[in-house]
């Protein structure tokens, strides 16, 4: 049986950033920016130390709309804006709705806050195939 969808359903999706989700993500992307990598080199940028790949942070953000419709291959096309690094150690929460259903695609809008309530990524927008 497929599943419908509604304009204005919700859905959530949690991440954790662990400490060594850079170094992970820069194995699998190739993206070894020091930045992502050596933390004398983040805190010399303005950080703490490393912060997180944002391709990764969009990743989750995909991610969550995936688990939401149920497969990753209805997704067809992806905008973001980024608002603040994720840091190792931050627990991110995405926050999707359904904000348009048309012409058999599926419209979601994304935002994701760490545990201080702090916005990491504002105004995504993920569409997919209905499927």
């Amino acid at each position: 049986m497929a599943r419908t969808f509604q304009v204005g359903d919700t859905f959530t999706h949690v991440r954790q950033c662990d400490r060594l989700r850079p170094v992970y993500y820069a194995g699998a992307s190739g993206d070894y920016n020091p930045i992502h990598i050596d933390p004398e080199v983040g805190k010399l940028a303005g950080f703490d130390g490393v912060i997180l790949q944002g391709l990764c942070t969009l990743g989750w953000a995909v991610e969550a709309v995936a688990v939401f419709v149920g497969d990753p291959g209805l997704v067809r096309r992806v905008r973001v804006r980024f608002s603040r690094p994720v840091l190792p150690e931050d627990t991110v929460t995405f926050q999707g709705r359904v904000t348009a259903i048309a012409d058999g695609r599926l419209s979601t809008e994304v935002t994701a806050t760490n545990q201080r309530g702090e916005p990491v990524l504002r105004g995504a927008v993920v569409e997919t195939s209905l499927g």
